[in-house]
């Protein structure tokens, strides 16, 4: 057990799809400060998505310095730094010089999905997933490299020599803090990239041949609570270490303190991620969802059932910058109020495919039900519905690989703001949804595993106290009034299905 620390602040490094955040936590579990920037994103095609790695970098290190400042704390002062990630997002570096060879290729990007119907076609599906817990799909790390691979002169040659590194955001981030001295990535982060044995708990030879990967550019997995490195003295002007690093979903999980089997907890950002803790225990599913590994902490390997959705509120920003119906996010709610319904209008915002239980990367974007009579109000709410109905869709799956009951759902992100969304969402699901009192549940999440693993928190009993319910909402609408849109939903759904096609 670790001994507690007399510097009792944690700063969590929130690496997002559209944002970098830095957040300054004490002891208590209370926010001190909070600095973001947002993060341009780059499509050069349809369906593809690309970050400039030296843009997250940077982002991410100003609004680090700009936290503690703002906290007035200094280096010195800062017991651990937590790193949490948008995952399966993929970086190779010179590791010589420290640069990208390429842009980022963003998890949402679908270039690869012609690479993934070619291995589904030789036949490696199985084999797969059951070493990964993971569907073939361009969502996931592995084929990203291989089409940087591909598409970069001489990159093939360079990787086989040692010369190029590869990792997930949060390697890359250590890699920077650490002045290039440190190549790691946590386990939850090396369950999402295809290449990883979740059983084994090893990088796979079968899988990096399969892929096409070498492993000279694989980073050393370490734990995902443990010090894993120490950041470079000039970052902050102190060294700090690194003891804690998850990908998001896996942080908001434990953030929620969902640590026990059977507790669920969804987050609600860019996409939708919903996450069943499972225990010790791998799960298989039989509705296409995901076993991926939870965390690696204390000697112990944890697990979780997940089911993804690409395109949550990243629909409301589609809203709001592609069609220009609301000037800002928070707006949406207010106009979706403005009527009781759709009027039936439906909206499948697959504009890069649908993610579980469907895993179509040819489905696009539908709107179906429009009349004259509809207006910016009812697209708006249908909007905010797609997130809760593709959120429902998963649960099903999940209540029914799962075989556990579910009590009510915990929930977190920027969009459960929206109470409208939050109760349409009890309703569909007829279990109570919870919001928790601290939002930055994934931030959180970073820092409990952190600053546990210093010992700013000596045992997980501590960390249960921190979390707290703000509301909760019950279920009111009739079930047969659920069945019916749920069935106009699941209409709508299959017409989006393979529109991308050629």
């Amino acid at each position: 057990m670790p001994k507690p620390v007399a510097q009792s602040v944690v700063l969590a490094l929130d690496q997002g799809t559209t944002s970098s955040r830095a957040l300054v936590f004490d002891a208590d579990g209370h926010v001190l400060s909070v600095a973001q920037r947002e993060l341009p994103q780059i499509y050069p095609h349809p369906g593809w998505v690309e970050q400039d790695p030296e843009v997250i970098w940077a982002t991410q290190l100003a609004t680090a310095r700009e936290a503690m400042a703002s906290a007035g704390v200094a280096a010195i002062d800062v017991a651990a730094i937590g790193i949490t990630n948008q995952r399966e997002t993929t970086v190779v570096w010179e590791r010589a010089t420290g640069r990208p060879i390429a842009n980022a290729i963003v998890w949402q990007d679908r270039r690869t999905a012609g690479l993934c119907e070619r291995l589904q076609a030789e036949g490696h599906a199985d084999a797969i997933q059951q070493r990964t817990g993971l569907v073939i799909d361009a969502y996931f790390s592995g084929t990203k490299v291989r089409w940087i691979l591909d598409h970069v002169d001489g990159a093939q040659a360079r990787a086989e020599r040692g010369e190029l590194a590869f990792g997930t955001v949060d390697a890359w981030l250590v890699w920077k803090l650490t002045g290039g001295r440190v190549h790691v990535t946590d386990a939850s982060n090396a369950s999402r990239t295809m290449l990883f044995d979740i059983r084994q708990r090893a990088w796979s030879d079968a899988l990096c041949e399969i892929v096409g990967v070498p492993r000279a550019l694989l980073p050393t997995v370490v734990p995902s609570g443990g010090i894993a490195a120490e950041c470079d003295p000039a970052i902050f002007g102190a060294a700090i270490p690194i003891a804690g690093i998850a990908g998001d979903q896996q942080a908001a999980l434990f953030g929620q303190r969902c640590t026990v089997p059977g507790r669920v907890k969804n987050t609600y950002g860019t996409g939708c991620f919903m996450l069943m803790h499972t225990g010790d225990r791998v799960p298989t599913s039989r509705h296409r969802l995901l076993g991926t590994l939870a965390w690696q902490r204390d000697g112990r390997t944890e697990y979780a059932l997940e089911g993804s959705v690409f395109v949550a509120g990243a629909a409301i920003q589609w809203l709001r910058d592609g069609l220009g119906l609301i000037a800002t996010a928070p707006e949406v709610e207010a106009l979706a109020r403005s009527v009781p319904d759709t009027d039936g209008v439906y909206f499948v915002p697959a504009f890069t495919g649908l993610g579980a239980p469907h895993w179509d990367p040819h489905a696009r974007g539908t709107i179906c039900g429009i009349s004259r009579g509809t207006t910016r109000a009812h697209l708006a709410r249908a909007a905010l519905e797609a997130i809760a109905f593709q959120t429902a869709d998963i649960l099903d799956c999940m209540r029914a690989d799962a075989g556990i009951p579910l009590s009510d759902l915990r929930v977190d992100g920027g969009a459960t703001r929206n109470d409208l969304l939050m109760q349409f969402q009890a309703d569909l699901l007829g279990v109570p949804v919870t919001r928790a009192k601290k939002p930055e549940s994934t931030a959180l999440g970073a820092a409990f595993l952190a600053g546990r693993a210093v010992g700013v928190w000596t045992d997980d009993a501590q960390l249960d106290a921190l979390w707290q319910a703000e509301r909760t909402f019950e279920p009111e609408m009739a079930r047969d009034r659920v069945e019916a849109i749920t069935a106009k939903w699941h209409r709508a759904v299959e017409r989006a299905k393979g529109w991308g096609e050629a």
